[in-house]
């Protein structure tokens, strides 16, 4: 187990180290006014909720996980093994991802914690490592329901973790791509274009794009937004402010949805 956690680290790491140096060389929005004198302060935040995140992989999370793979049910049929299981497996995850994220932008339990993702006022890779420790933990036991349910088993889990990890550092990021390239790319994987919308600082965007890995799953159940990233959408959460450290820790206590305050404007001329 330790061995696996190590590389899954070192592969996490220099994903999101390549990231984090290319989205600073060719950055696709500027930093917003709000952050002047504030960036140091936002990657400590950011990097803090992570640091807590990953000390909790080794003592909780994957330890669950490989209980509830060793106990799950036997019933997956033949054809459900080897090359073929696996990209099944890696599919089924995805569409489950797709739902538990929706679930946590519905109930409002739920939401108290992911609120704290969304409170970031701009996106970058630092972005796709900032969870509430309390997030995290509900999605292990959520997670591991349904590794017993459904009988996946631990090398599926790990393989869509590490392409979950990757996937969500690279659509957090900051990165300009060729719009030839991101539009092409968009059709199958969730892209930067895409899920910046859904951290628009308006209710009805961030009520969108739920997708993590693959993008048809929200064209398939009605949730796709049809307006695309600007350099200057604002990010954040309508009607609630960015906290500090301890405040993001502590804002989970808090009232679950902020009342809208922000003007509806109009995206008429962003649609794809």
């Amino acid at each position: 187990m330790h061995r696996l956690l190590e590389y899954k680290g070192l592969a996490a790491l220099t994903w999101f180290a390549a990231l984090f140096l290319a989205e600073r060389l060719f950055p696709a929005a500027p930093a917003p006014a709000v952050l002047k004198g504030g960036e140091i302060r936002r990657l400590g935040r950011n990097l803090g909720l992570a640091a807590i995140n990953f000390a909790l992989s080794p003592l909780v999370i994957l330890p669950a996980t490989a209980l509830a793979a060793d106990h799950a049910l036997a019933w997956r049929p033949g054809w459900w093994r080897g090359a073929p299981g696996l990209a099944f497996d890696l599919l089924l995850l995805d569409g489950l991802i797709y739902w538990w994220h929706r679930a946590n932008h519905e109930w409002p339990f739920l939401w108290r914690f992911h609120l704290v993702h969304h409170l970031d006022r701009t996106l970058d890779s630092t972005t796709a490592l900032r969870f509430h420790f309390g997030e995290v933990l509900i999605s292990a036991v959520a997670r591991a329901g349904a590794i017993l349910a459904v009988g996946f088993p631990f090398a599926s889990v790990l393989a869509f973790e590490i392409l979950l990890l990757a996937a969500t550092i690279f659509h957090h990021s900051n990165l300009r791509l060729p719009p030839g390239l991101e539009g092409a790319l968009a059709r199958v994987i969730i892209t930067p274009s895409i899920h910046w919308v859904h951290h628009h600082r308006r209710r009805r965007d961030t009520d969108s794009n739920y997708g993590t890995v693959f993008s048809f799953w929200d064209r398939l159940f009605g949730s796709a937004n049809p307006y695309r990233r600007t350099a200057d959408m604002e990010i954040g959460v309508e009607g609630a402010e960015e906290l500090g450290f301890a405040g993001l820790i502590l804002r989970p206590a808090v009232a679950a949805r902020p009342a809208a305050a922000l003007p509806q404007t109009d995206h008429s001329s962003q649609k794809r």
